[in-house]
């Protein structure tokens, strides 16, 4: 029987384990934690976010192939995961239809996490928490490759030993690396695996801190702060671009909400390269030309009466005054030349940022492990014969819905059941 040891008990660390032992393969899942999943437990405001309800496989970001991004993501079709969290774990699933999310019914996230969990335990994985890996190394053989990135044919199958802190090393047949990225350390993630998997000599693509908050010095709107609304919000900045509609929030020192998230990357990395980076948002469902017919004269309506009837209140005032207009004008006396400065400022109005939340806030880390580096079907290093690699630590990451999660169930399935069915 095949031994195979999983590296992180997170969303793809589970589900490896889970497919690993339904192929045959005496599995060993370890996490540093003492519970694991925590990232579950706090993902969708405790709620769990499980599934996107649709999927528009473009929206992942990778500096790899997006074509290889495409095969990994279609390897399990969301109708399948769908069905594997309402069958085989008996979470049953509900839709938020103005956000096309996938909540467990209960609405709790520990039940998804304990779900994974029991699964994992009912197919004799031993879940072995508060274990700190120290190190992975391949025990011979197995290393060396020959042929192109897509047709890579290795030596013979090694055996590997994974080192722990305190304890004897355990020796495998395969390692599953889930270890996640450098998001949000205090839920364990703090890059140790990407620095194994680099100390193995792969590639890995700049990390950045992905889907976190922005922040202003000084914050221009933090009068605003708790002020809430739907927009879409554009970034541009170094070579790239992002647009995303959706819920936007006004925080003390900057800006939050989904939109804000599914655009910050394009910031992010432009600061990292010392680039530029522009973000303007339109504030409304109305585009230029209904605006103007909004802001046409009509009787003793004012400017302040015009703008709030699309926008909370006290940003329409806001925005009215930033472009030095007074709230109480009549519409009436309103100057085209003064109505098209508005009118600009409500449909693509400029975004003041200086910085970002980074991994502290981050919902998921950005770059990895080069996807040329691994085999789509298997996750299986191309470098190293028994190393599977899976979830955070690989270049791609999501929208805000649930594509994340997408991500962490279909590559740890496919490396759970890669490493137990290898030969």
């Amino acid at each position: 029987m095949r031994r195979v040891v999983v590296i992180g008990a997170g969303a793809a660390g589970a589900m490896a384990a889970i497919f690993s032992a339904e192929a045959g393969a005496e599995t060993l899942l370890l996490e540093r934690t003492k519970d694991g999943g925590r990232k579950i437990l706090i993902s969708g405001g405790g709620r769990c976010n499980v599934l996107p309800s649709r999927l528009d496989a473009s929206r992942f970001i990778t500096d790899s192939s997006s074509n290889t991004l495409k095969k990994i993501v279609r390897s399990w079709p969301l109708a399948g995961q769908i069905d594997f969290f309402e069958q085989e774990l008996g979470v049953p699933l509900v839709e938020e239809a103005e956000s096309a999310k996938l909540f467990p019914a209960s609405h709790r996230a520990r039940d998804v996490r304990d779900a994974l969990f029991a699964r994992a335990r009912a197919l004799g994985v031993h879940l072995q928490f508060e274990t700190l890996v120290t190190g992975i190394s391949s025990l011979g053989c197995g290393d060396a490759l020959t042929g192109d990135a897509d047709q890579t044919e290795l030596a013979p199958p090694a055996r590997w030993s994974v080192t722990l802190e305190g304890a004897p090393p355990i020796v495998c047949d395969a390692v599953i690396v889930a270890t996640g990225g450098l998001s949000v350390p205090n839920t364990g993630s703090d890059g140790r695996g990407l620095a194994m998997v680099a100390a193995l000599g792969h590639t890995l693509h700049a990390r950045y801190a992905a889907l976190t908050p922005l922040s202003a010095d000084p914050a221009p709107f933090g009068a605003l702060a708790g002020v809430s609304l739907p927009v879409t919000i554009t970034a541009k900045g170094a070579g790239r671009s992002a647009t995303a509609t959706g819920g936007f929030l006004f925080t003390h020192h900057g800006y939050s909400g989904p939109s804000v998230l599914d655009v910050s990357h394009v910031l992010v990395r432009a600061r990292a390269e010392q680039q530029e980076a522009q973000i303007s948002v339109s504030w409304s469902g109305l585009d230029a030309a209904a605006w103007e017919r909004a802001l046409k004269a009509d009787g003793a309506r004012t400017i302040g009466g015009a703008v709030r009837q699309e926008m909370p209140e006290r940003l329409a005032i806001a925005l009215i005054k930033s472009v030095g207009l007074d709230t109480t004008q009549s519409l009436a006396d309103l100057r085209r030349a003064d109505r098209l400065r508005l009118i600009d400022t409500l449909v693509r109005g400029p975004l003041f940022s200086t910085a970002d939340e980074g991994y502290k806030k981050a919902e998921v880390t950005g770059g990895g492990v080069s996807l040329a580096e691994i085999d789509p079907r298997t996750m299986e290093s191309r470098l190293h014969r028994g190393l599977y690699l899976c979830g955070e630590v690989l270049d791609a990451f999501g929208p805000i819905g649930g594509y994340n999660f997408l991500w962490a169930w279909a590559t740890g399935r496919a490396a759970g059941a890669g490493a137990a069915a290898a030969r």
